[in-house]
């Protein structure tokens, strides 16, 4: 099977992580990724924030009401961002890079899961995204559309395999 198949195959969403640091050389392999997303017309709207620090970490752990929590056992988590007024198509050009960040963490032996702001509350009902924004000191123009939480793996997952994958979903010519 080629590279990417099999990348794709192995790639689940990991929500514990060991303590383990990360090494330098592996986030720089991510950052490397995440700078060549596709992006709509090059506009490269997209910018990213990685943090390391277990303080902060924890603090965005309480950024939704449910889902966010794992980050504060996560070694790093990278907040995908981007500035709205440079583009009308930030979502879907972050959301490409956020897949991106998690595929290049994959190929690393890291696991990794993406941790949705958009459109999401804290369990007091405040805004996910203004809630990162005031953390990390975000500008108001910057759309906040995740945190990727990254880090060796803690849990086994089963790659997908063929025979369970929904072949109904595809059609082909017409619906």
């Amino acid at each position: 099977m080629d590279f990417i198949n099999e990348l794709l195959r192995n790639r689940r969403s990991i929500r514990r992580f060991k303590e383990t640091k990360i090494e330098n050389e592996k986030i720089e392999l991510i950052k490397k990724a995440i700078l060549m997303s596709p992006s709509g017309k090059r506009f490269n709207e997209w910018e990213f924030i990685f943090i390391d620090d277990k303080n902060i970490l924890d603090q965005l752990s309480y950024c939704k009401e449910h889902g966010s929590e794992l980050l504060r056992n996560a070694p790093l988590g990278i907040v995908v961002i981007a500035d709205k007024n440079k583009s009308d198509i930030v979502i879907e050009d972050c959301s490409i890079a956020s897949i991106i960040a998690q595929l290049a963490a994959e190929s690393i032996g890291l696991g990794s899961c993406w941790v949705q702001c958009r459109l999401r509350k804290t369990a007091d009902g405040k805004d996910s995204e203004d809630v990162v924004r005031e953390i990390l000191n975000i500008p108001d123009n910057y759309f906040v559309q995740s945190i990727i939480a990254i880090g060796y793996k803690d849990q086994d997952r089963k790659p997908f395999e063929d025979a369970n994958l929904q072949w109904e979903k595809i059609h082909t010519n017409t619906f």
